[in-house]
């Protein structure tokens, strides 16, 4: 279910990718050492539509940049270390993609993600703003349905908020989805996609998940308004 609703915003990308333009997008991977980082920066440098590769954070950008500079593929790539390298990371920029901050670990409960998270996402989306407001923002840290709604609060405090260029990107979690959901089934994943007719059950499980979406919803907005 999940893959299909992400259709929609995955197709308007490509689209928006597809014209000679955006075949020189310039990107910028925020928590570029992680553990998403590291690959997601490697995916981005073997793309053919991307030709500026800007990685940022606050350790070892510097030597990721450098391995990666060393594929050939046309991307040129730089790393920037730490707060004061932030701006020359971000200027110019077409899409942003945040995957920075922590995962969740054992014995951690959501509001100890979200209270280190929710910093960490609304000072790299506050340089957004102020650096390259137009870009398209791809939020993939954790808990999304409360970063996304930090992110927009912080345009929006800005006066740069386009809802159709703030995206919370759950790919990973689509893909892990769909893996598990086939093992069960014992089909090979290919089996596995699409969603065909929601069933009552199902009907029933996303009606009792809506409160729980929208208390996260409310308490990202919350966050951004306490922000001194």
């Amino acid at each position: 279910m999940l893959s299909a609703l992400a259709r929609p915003a995955s197709a308007a990308l490509r689209r928006s990718f597809s014209t000679s333009a955006q075949n020189n997008a310039k990107v910028a991977v925020l928590g570029a050492s992680g553990g998403i980082g590291q690959p997601l920066s490697l995916l981005l440098k073997n793309s053919p539509l991307v030709s500026r590769l800007t990685l940022y954070d606050i350790a070892h950008t510097p030597g990721v940049a450098a391995d990666l500079s060393h594929i050939e593929t046309r991307a040129t790539v730089k790393g920037y270390l730490g707060p004061e390298q932030l701006p020359d990371c971000l200027k110019g920029c077409d899409v942003v993609v945040i995957p920075a901050g922590v995962p969740r670990k054992p014995g951690m409960t959501r509001d100890d993600l979200f209270n280190t998270n929710a910093t960490i996402v609304a000072t790299l989306t506050a340089a957004c703003a102020q650096h390259c407001p137009e870009a398209m923002i791809c939020i993939i840290s954790n808990p999304v349905n409360s970063t996304i709604p930090i992110t927009a609060e912080v345009f929006k405090k800005h006066g740069v908020y386009n809802p159709n260029k703030i995206f919370g990107v759950t790919t990973l979690d689509i893909v892990r989805a769909n893996t598990f959901v086939a093992e069960l089934k014992k089909k090979g994943i290919e089996k596995n996609l699409g969603i065909g007719k929601i069933s009552p059950f199902e009907e029933k499980m996303i009606a009792e998940a809506t409160p729980e979406l929208k208390a996260s919803i409310k308490k990202g907005e919350e966050f951004v308004k306490n922000m001194k």
